[in-house]
C-alpha cells in the first residue's frame, strides 16, 4: 500500500499486506501506477487448450487473462510464505499467512538480521491490534478487496488496451512459469483505439514489453513492462509518471497447478498533485511457500507467524537471514 504523501519529496513504499495471485500483484504495479493511489492467494487448474487454438495473439492474452481473473476469485488455497523486499533504505524480510478474513504478516528481519527483542515486541503489538479491534481488521479486509477489484480492472483490460506480437517462445525456469515448460513470448504497445473508461487503466496508455504465457495451462508467466512515455492523469493536475518507470512481475507453478508470484520489480518516478515528487523503487522475492488450511482465522494465523518468527530467530542466531 502506499503511504500517504508529505510535502516534500518522498519515496513511496509499495506493498499491499496481502500477497496474491499474478492479478493482485500488479495493483502494486500498473494499478497503483494509474492511480497513483495504493492486494488472498488463488488457484485455477485450468484446462489445457492446444496452442493451435488461438492464431491471434489477443486471443491468447484474452484467455490467459480470463485464467488469472477466475484464479484471484478463487480463494480455496492458502499458504505460507516468506517474502523480501529491498528498497534504497535496505531490506525487510516478512512472514504472511492468508486467511479468508485477511492476510496476516509479521516482520522477521531487517537487513537480513533478526529482530531485537524490542523490535520483536513491537512488531507482535502492530498484528495484535487488528485482534483487539476488529474494526481496525475489517478495514484491512476491505482495503485488500478494494486493491483487488482495482487490479481485475486492469487485467480484464489488457486484451483490448494492447496490440501484440508474437516474438518466439522461452523455456520455464525456476521462479518464471513451470521448470522447463514452454513459455509464448508476445511483445505489446498500445492500442491506438482504446479509450481508458478511468485513470486506474490510463497508464496502460504509455506501457510497451513483453509478456510470457504458459502454452499448457494459459497462466501468465511474466510480465515486464516499461513506459515509453510520460503518462499523466486528470490532464496532468492529479500528477504524472515519468517516462523510463519499468514493472516486472514473475510466477511460478508452486505445484497443483497452483501459481504463485515469486519476483516484483518496481521502478516509478512523478509528480502528485504537482508538487509532490513521486519516487517507487523496490525489488521483492517470494519463497517457502507452504499450504495452510483454508479455515484458518487471522488470530490463528498470527498465532503461526510468532512461532514461525522464533524459529526463523533461532536458527539465525550469528548470522544474517537469507531467503530460502
Amino acid at each position: 500500500m502506499l503511504r500517504e504523501p508529505c510535502t516534500r519529496s518522498v519515496t513511496i513504499v509499495v506493498r499491499s499486506i496481502s500477497r496474491s495471485s499474478l492479478v493482485r500483484k500488479i495493483a502494486n504495479a500498473i494499478a497503483i501506477a494509474g492511480t497513483l493511489i495504493p492486494l488472498p492467494t488463488a488457484s485455477f487448474a485450468g484446462q489445457p487448450e492446444t496452442i493451435s487454438s488461438y492464431h491471434d495473439p489477443a486471443d491468447l492474452v484474452r484467455k490467459a487473462a480470463q485464467n488469472e481473473v477466475k484464479a484471484a476469485n478463487d480463494d480455496s488455497a492458502h499458504f505460507l510464505f516468506r517474502g523480501t523486499k529491498t528498497t534504497p533504505q535496505g531490506s525487510t524480510t516478512r512472514l504472511y499467512i492468508e486467511t479468508k478474513e485477511a492476510t496476516a504478516g509479521l516482520v522477521v528481519a531487517y537487513n537480513g538480521k533478526p529482530l531485537t527483542g524490542q523490535q520483536r515486541h513491537e512488531e507482535e503489538a502492530r498484528v495484535e491490534r487488528f485482534l483487539k479491534n476488529p474494526e481496525e481488521l475489517r478495514r484491512k479486509r476491505e482495503q485488500e478487496h478494494q486493491n483487488a477489484e482495482r487490479t481485475l480492472r486492469i487485467i480484464r483490460a489488457m486484451p483490448d488496451a494492447f496490440l501484440f506480437q508474437y516474438a518466439g517462445g522461452e523455456s520455464g525456469s525456476e521462479g518464471v512459469g513451470r521448470a522447463g515448460g514452454s513459455l509464448i513470448k508476445l511483445k505489446f504497445r498500445p492500442n491506438p483505439h482504446y479509450q481508458p473508461p478511468s485513470r486506474v487503466e490510463e497508464v496502460l496508455t504509455g506501457m510497451e514489453g513483453y509478456v510470457l504465457i504458459d502454452d499448457t495451462h494459459y497462466r501468465i508467466a511474466s510480465i515486464d513492462g516499461t513506459l515509453f512515455k510520460e503518462v499523466g492523469f486528470g490532464w496532468g493536475i492529479l500528477g504524472h509518471l515519468d517516462r523510463g518507470g519499468r514493472f516486472m512481475v514473475q510466477q511460478q507453478d508452486v505445484g497443483d497447478n497452483l501459481w504463485e508470484i515469486s519476483r516484483m520489480t518496481l521502478s516509478f518516478t512523478g509528480k502528485i498533485m504537482l508538487f509532490k515528487n513521486l519516487s517507487i523503487s523496490s525489488a521483492e522475492v517470494f519463497s517457502g511457500f507452504k499450504k495452510v488450511p483454508s479455515d484458518l482465522t487471522f488470530a490463528q494465523a498470527v498465532e503461526i507467524l510468532k512461532k514461525e518468527e522464533s524459529t526463523v530467530a533461532d536458527n539465525s542466531s550469528g548470522g544474517n537471514l537469507t531467503a530460502k
